[in-house]
Order: C-alpha cells, then structure tokens, then sequence
C-alpha cells in the first residue's frame, strides 16, 4: 500500500509543477519574418499606399430642399432689392443688369469657395448663377436694348461653355441641362440668330455636334437625348412659322440631326463599353420617332414619290450604326436590336404599307408578307424583334377581318379565292407551328376555321350547300386529327360542329320549304353522328398514349 500512495503523490505533485511552469513560462519566440528584398540601385521605390477618398454622397432630400430653399431666397431677396432700387430710382436699368450679372458671378465663386465642404450641395449656388446670368444677357439686349444682337449672342455661348465646364467641375447634370436649354432658345430670344434658315442649320446642328461630344467625354446620354428633342422641336416651329416654303433646308436638317445623334449613339456604346439596355432603348424611341414623323410629313408634301424610298434609307443607316456598334463591342446588343426593329417595323407598317400599298392589292400583299416574315423568323431572330411581328400581325389582321367580312374589296384580284387562300396558309401555319407553340398555333387553327367557313359563304350560293360544306369540313379536321393523333385539331372541330348546328337550326331551316328542311336535318344528324364515332375513337388513343 505504502509504494502505490507514494506513487500518487509523485503524480500529484509533478502535475503542480507542469501547471506552475505554464503560468511563468515566456511566450513562444516567433519566428522571424523574412526581409524585403532591397531594390536594385537606381530603382524607384514603391509609392506608399495613399488613402481614398470617401465617396461623396448625395445630398439628402432634407438637405436638398433646404438648399434650394436657401437659393431661391437669395433670388428672392435680390428681386426685392431691385424692386426697391426701382422705386427709389437710384437703380436704374443699366445698374440692375449689372447687379444681376454680378450676382451670378458671386453664386458661382460662393459655390467654388464652398466646393471643399460638399461639392454637390454646394453646386446649387452656380446652378442659380447660371440661370440669373443667362436672364441679365436676355434681359439686356430685349427689353433695355443695352447690348446689340451679336454681343448677346456671344454672351449666350459663353454662358453655355460655362455651364457644360462647371457641370464637370461640379459633376451634375444640372448645368449640361441649362447649356442645352440655353442655347436651343436663344433664337426665339435673340434677333441676330433670326436670319436666314440656312444659318439656323448650321447654328443648331453646330451645337447638336457639341452636345454630343460632350455626353460621349462626361458620360451621360441624357445630354444629348434633351438636346435631339430640342433640336428638332425647336427649328421645326421656327421654320414652320417664318419660312415653311423652304423645305430644302429643313430636310437637310433632319437629314443631318439623324445622323449627328445617330452617330453619337453609336459611339457613346462603343467608346464607353456601355451599349444600351432596355430602358434606355425606350428613352431614345420616341425622339426617333419624332424624327420620322417630322420628315416624312415634309416628303409627303413635296417629294411624295420618293418619300418611302427616304425612309427605307433611313431604316438601312440606322442598321448600318447597329452593326457597326455590334462588331466593335463584339456581342449582342438588345437594346440597340430592339430600337433597330422597332424604327424597321414603323417603315413597314407606315411607309412600306399604309403608303406604297395601293388599296385593291393589299389583301394580297398581307397574305404574301407573313410567309415572308416566317422565313426571315426562320434565321433565329431574337425576341427583340417582336415590333417586326406586331406591324405584320397588324397588316395581316386588318385585311383578314376585310377577307372574311367580304367588305371593302372591290377591285381586288381574285376576290373570291381570297377566303380559301387565308384560310390555306393560316392552316399551313398551323401545321408549322403546332407542338412547338401552343398559343400562336390555336390562333392560327381557329382563324383557319373561320376563314374557310367564310370561303364557302362567299362561293356558294345554297344554305344547305353551305351547311354541308361546314359539316364535311369539320369531318375532315377530325379524319385527320384521328390518323395524325391530333387532339387540338380533333377538339377544334367542336366549333365547326357548333357554328354548322347554329346555322342549320337558326338559319337554314327559317322559311325553308319541308323537303329542305329535312335534308338539312338529316345532313345535320349523319355528320353530328359520325363526328361523334370519330371523337371517340381519338380519346381512345389519347387515353392510351
């Protein structure tokens, strides 16, 4: 017993000690970390590591409002203090023009010198600068007269460079805004930029050149976009009101506008790597929409001939600047696809049918551009060419409705085959279509239906005739669909039989003498009863399939 304890106390204490050392014991030396190499002689050594700046962040709405606020009652308060010098008459007009384009020279040095603290919050007191200086400029030269046409005029482009340099400086749009409205007004304000139309051309497309520059180098497409829609309302009420008879300058106009910014979309999506996107794909839509309008009105009244053919043009450049965007970026574009159809579509529909179409051939026309449509579909469109479909679908379905109404074709080639050829190709559509697309092949299927049941209306001239011809059909579709095992067909045939018993019912058998009617009866019963062997037998395969 006497060894076994001892041997528990040696455990014991030998434990105390281990614990005792872990108390007292030094920290483990590191080892040491490996020197940098030294550079070579004559070498530059490594920039040390310099801090970023913190982003600056946008004003909040509080913030905002106080500081438009505050703006406004500056402006306020200098409207007041000429009010009063007005009525004292010590200021007189010289003077408040002066003070006026002194005190938008202090806005923008007060929002230099507060540019260190917020440079956004402190961007509101030029914006307020800019807008008071163009005022004094239009002030002095229309209502005082101080300032000839030609000084005014050069003042408003200073203003103009100024504001598109401190929306740089001060990186907001809000300057490039004024700069644009700026420059775009100045001929309704000032008389020496009244002069001949000519001149007015080069002025606008002059400032169009800068503006879009200057969106490519800044960054922002809005510049431009304002600028294109200005441009173009702006020079078409001028010319409309002082010289609407010469067209030859305000076509060259337009001419020159679509290829400005036409260019410069090309180039923003390429220079920056930023093509455009769906949204601002719609945002460029309607200037070019504008555009289209505004210069096919134009060729319309003057050169009414060649005006589709302009406009095919203009759809051709505007696929020239696509494809030029889409190699140099080396990817698809759907923005820029979508645009491209949607201009193309607009050609089709209003230039190319509505305007080229003569009337008694449009029926044919609309039957001939959806087989059309369907092997240019067949190279694998993109769904951004859905407007393409819509401007068919439009011009398809307008003379369908003519077709089957028999109504507003007189002088149309083989009117009576008319029916019978929709209803063909609408069923060979169907065929094509059938268990990839389900909607578009239903569509297809019913309207087959309903044209070729109008084809035997417009052939036919017996009501039991035509009964039997709608019954036999629906027959048909059912044979068909039973050896094809074809259930939509087979379940379409619901409405042949249906409209065949409306007719009979409602129709045939309404003043009919007996003897027809009991034909009509009996045709009605053999169908309705063979129709009815045949459905069953095809949901008898559907059911074992």
């Amino acid at each position: 017993m006497i060894p076994e304890e001892l041997d528990k106390r040696l455990a014991a204490i030998e434990q105390r000690l281990t614990r005792i050392e872990s108390r007292f014991a030094p920290p483990p030396a590191q080892a040491p970390r490996p020197a940098a190499p030294k550079p070579p002689p004559g070498a530059a050594r490594p920039a040390a590591p310099q801090p970023q700046p913190a982003a600056e962040e946008s004003p909040s709405l509080v913030t905002s409002i106080l500081g438009w606020g505050g703006a406004v009652a500056l402006v306020l308060a200098a409207a007041y203090l000429i009010r009063l010098g007005i009525d004292s008459g010590w200021l007189t007009p010289m003077r408040q023009v002066a003070l006026a384009a002194i005190a938008g020279l202090v806005l923008i040095g007060a929002g230099f010198w507060l540019s260190a603290l917020d440079r956004q919050y402190a961007g509101l007191l030029p914006a307020v600068g800019i807008a008071i200086l163009f005022l004094a400029t239009y002030g002095a030269h229309l209502y005082y007269g101080f300032i000839d046409a030609t000084i005014a005029a050069a003042a408003v482009i200073a203003i103009c460079l100024a504001s598109l340099w401190l929306c740089r400086a001060f990186r907001s749009d809000l300057y490039a805004l004024f700069a644009v409205a700026g420059s775009y007004s100045a001929p309704f304000l000032l008389s020496s930029l009244r002069g001949s139309i000519t001149d007015l051309v080069v002025y606008f497309s002059a400032w169009s050149v800068v503006f879009s520059v200057y969106a490519i180098w800044h960054g922002r497409r809005l510049i431009y976009l304002l600028a294109l829609y200005l441009a173009l309302i702006g020079f078409d009420l001028i010319w409309r009101n002082r010289a609407p008879l010469e067209w030859v300058p305000a076509l060259a106009f337009q001419t020159a506008q679509f290829v400005i910014f036409g260019i410069a979309t090309a180039l923003y999506s390429i220079r920056r790597g930023e093509p455009l996107d769906g949204n601002t794909a719609l945002g460029h839509l309607p200037p070019l929409l504008l555009f289209y309008f505004l210069q096919y009105t134009l060729l319309a009244r003057h050169l009414p001939a060649a005006a589709p053919w302009i406009a095919v043009g203009s759809a051709a450049a505007l696929g020239l600047l696509y494809g030029i965007a889409r190699a140099a970026l080396k990817r698809p574009l759907p923005g820029g696809e979508f645009l491209l159809w949607s201009y193309v579509a607009l050609v089709l529909f209003h230039a190319g049918y509505v305007e080229s179409v003569p009337k008694h051939w449009a029926p044919w026309v609309a039957f001939l551009l959806v087989p059309i449509a369907g092997v240019v579909s067949a190279r694998r469109l993109s769904a951004a060419a859905w407007p393409l479909w819509f401007a068919v679908a439009i011009i398809f379905l307008v003379n369908y409705l003519r077709v089957i109404l028999d109504t507003d074709l007189q002088g149309v080639a083989a009117r009576p085959a008319l029916a019978v050829a929709y209803a063909i190709e609408l069923y060979a559509a169907y065929w094509l279509v059938r268990g990839k697309q389900e909607f578009p092949a239903l569509l297809a299927l019913y309207a087959g239906h309903i044209s070729a049941m109008a084809a035997a209306l417009h052939l036919l001239d017996t009501r039991i005739v035509e009964s039997t011809a709608w019954a036999l059909l629906a027959l048909a579709c059912l044979g068909i669909a039973w050896a094809q095992r074809d259930r939509l067909l087979g379940q379409s045939s619901l409405l042949l039989f249906g409209a065949t018993a409306a007719k009979v019912m409602l129709y045939d058998l309404s003043g009919a003498p007996p003897v027809a009617r009991i034909i009509s009866l009996v045709v009605l019963g053999v169908a309705f009863y063979a129709g009815g062997l045949l459905y069953q037998r095809i949901d008898r395969a559907a059911a074992q399939s």
